[in-house]
């Protein structure tokens, strides 16, 4: 089930348009930050094109379409990389240029980048908070919580999260 807080108004939500790019362009940075994780394994330039098709979609130069094939062939490219980094930094482009099609989407991204930190030996709460600190205030509650809840249900992060 959606969390609603993240239900574009075209779909019958409260997210306005503006707020939807913003987190298309907050959550590519989370990814833009960790995909050096990515390129140091792969020459791929399916997840690095993601990013780009994401920041063109919130600038409004891409249809929705164009980002969610992004997406796929970010995806892709995680499955076809080694290395426990490499494969979550793609998959958190993946989830970034994925914002476009539905918004909570960021909050995975950022779970994402955070785990490809964790396995690199870096503790991933500063990064956590950090990014949460870039968003507007408006969509810091609902990211914040949309990643706390998820960290422990998806088993991408340990509960220390929530710690500050």
């Amino acid at each position: 089930m959606r969390d609603p807080r993240f239900i574009a108004e075209h779909r019958g939500g409260s997210l306005d348009r503006e707020s939807h790019a913003c987190l298309v362009r907050w959550a590519v940075d989370c990814a833009e930050r960790v995909i050096e994780y990515f390129e140091q394994r792969s020459n791929d330039p399916r997840p690095r094109n993601a990013l780009e098709i994401g920041r063109k979609w919130a600038n409004g130069e891409v249809k929705t379409g164009v980002a969610m094939k992004a997406s796929v062939a970010a995806h892709a490219a995680a499955r076809e990389v080694e290395g426990s980094a490499a494969i979550s930094a793609a998959r958190a482009a993946a989830q970034a240029v994925a914002t476009a099609h539905f918004a909570d989407h960021s909050v995975v991204a950022l779970l994402y980048a955070m785990k490809a930190l964790e396995v690199s030996g870096i503790y991933p709460n500063a990064e956590f908070q950090q990014q949460i600190c870039k968003l507007p205030m408006h969509l810091r509650a609902p990211v914040e919580s949309g990643v706390t809840f998820r960290a422990e249900r998806l088993g991408i992060l340990k509960p220390r999260i929530a710690e500050r």
